[in-house]
């Protein structure tokens, strides 16, 4: 079950993994070069597909007898954390837009 706290947990580390500092947010992130909240996602989509091409090359190799099963569990296991994170993170978008549309003008 994903929670708020995971959630917000999953977007610091995905802070951290494009090297922006979560403790800059009240800091003037003009001449910050890191990228936007766009870049942001766009990095973790690109290593949730990595980790599940990863899986699934890792599942094949176990198939053809070139892979441990520990290999294909840890990068199946890795390809559900990403997923996780991406969905929390979608989730929290969601919820967001939606606290927006019940503004009042």
């Amino acid at each position: 079950m994903i929670t708020a706290l995971s959630a917000a947990n999953a977007y610091a580390a995905a802070q951290k993994a494009i090297g922006v500092d979560p403790g800059m947010a009240g800091a003037d992130m003009a001449g910050h070069s890191g990228g936007g909240f766009g870049d942001m996602l766009k990095s973790v989509m690109s290593d949730a597909l990595h980790a599940s091409k990863n899986a699934e090359v890792q599942m094949a190799n176990q198939v053809q007898g070139k892979a441990q099963l520990v290999d294909v569990v840890t990068a199946v296991s890795a390809a559900q954390s990403s997923m996780e994170t991406v969905m929390a993170i979608r989730d929290q978008v969601i919820s967001a837009y939606q606290e927006i549309m019940r503004m009042p003008i």
